[in-house]
């Protein structure tokens, strides 16, 4: 229990953090989004399985394109609480919102390598999880405003943290499958040469509620709330934009 106090004190200590580091002076942007994610496993043995997933992200809750995100990877279970992925990524950003990401406003796509490596540490009935990711970022860009597609690539480094709780609801729902309730923060922080404005590249916080349908199939849908620091100065000033509203996951293992 004493574990479990001080896990929740370090995720409130996170959203406390970045509240405060988006007030001041800066700028702000407010969107409401919609996520619908995918996420697909398929063992090929005791130790490896395939990874894949599609994240249909939107803003203004469904109405409007916000970015698509193909992931794959191969996953290798190190120990029964370590996971280890590697793997390719591919997105599609839309210019939505007031203030799009990029000044040309223009849909621009992303790629990207990674290697992840996950550790579950259950305390009780109570699932902990922390997870660390690396990223390489190939992120398209348009020299000049007259171009319709992207002529150049950026790359960028980013690393990622993300720690979890997760409770069951087993005291309230007697059968085998019982529903739960999540909760997460995720920072992530830009480094390396053409690192701008955003070394605190974002941060994302989530309220998840979620049953397991079958062995196969488990479903959680909740509340999301984003913040971006943009890599560029909007009118002399940083621009934080805060995006919140619905997340829907479902996983499959096959």
């Amino acid at each position: 229990m004493k574990k479990s106090v001080i896990f929740l004190g370090f995720i409130l200590t996170l959203i406390l953090f970045e509240n405060s580091h988006a007030q001041g002076v800066r700028s702000h942007d407010y969107n409401t989004i919609g996520w619908y994610n995918a996420f697909l496993t398929y063992p090929l043995d005791s130790k490896w399985s395939l990874h894949g997933e599609f994240q249909w992200r939107r803003s203004e809750l469904i109405k409007e394109a916000q970015q698509n995100l193909y992931r794959t990877g191969v996953n290798y279970q190190l120990h029964p609480s370590v996971l280890l992925r590697g793997g390719f990524a591919f997105a599609d950003t839309y210019p939505y919102g007031k203030v799009p990401i990029q000044t040309t406003a223009k849909l621009f796509p992303e790629y990207r390598t990674y290697q992840m490596i996950q550790i579950n540490n259950p305390i009780g009935k109570i699932a902990l999880s922390h997870r660390f990711i690396l990223e390489q970022r190939w992120i398209g860009v348009f020299s000049n405003t007259a171009l319709s597609k992207v002529n150049d690539y950026v790359y960028v480094n980013r690393a990622r943290y993300m720690a979890r709780v997760q409770v069951p609801l087993a005291s309230l729902f007697l059968e085998r499958n019982a529903p739960y309730l999540a909760a997460y923060d995720e920072v992530m922080i830009g480094f390396g040469k053409n690192i701008n404005q955003n070394i605190f590249d974002q941060n994302r916080v989530g309220g998840l509620f979620g049953l397991k349908l079958s062995d196969h199939v488990r479903m959680e849908a909740g509340y999301i709330n984003q913040i971006i620091q943009f890599g560029r100065m909007v009118e002399d000033r940083e621009l934080f934009q805060h995006n919140s509203g619905l997340i829907w996951n479902t996983y499959i293992n096959l």
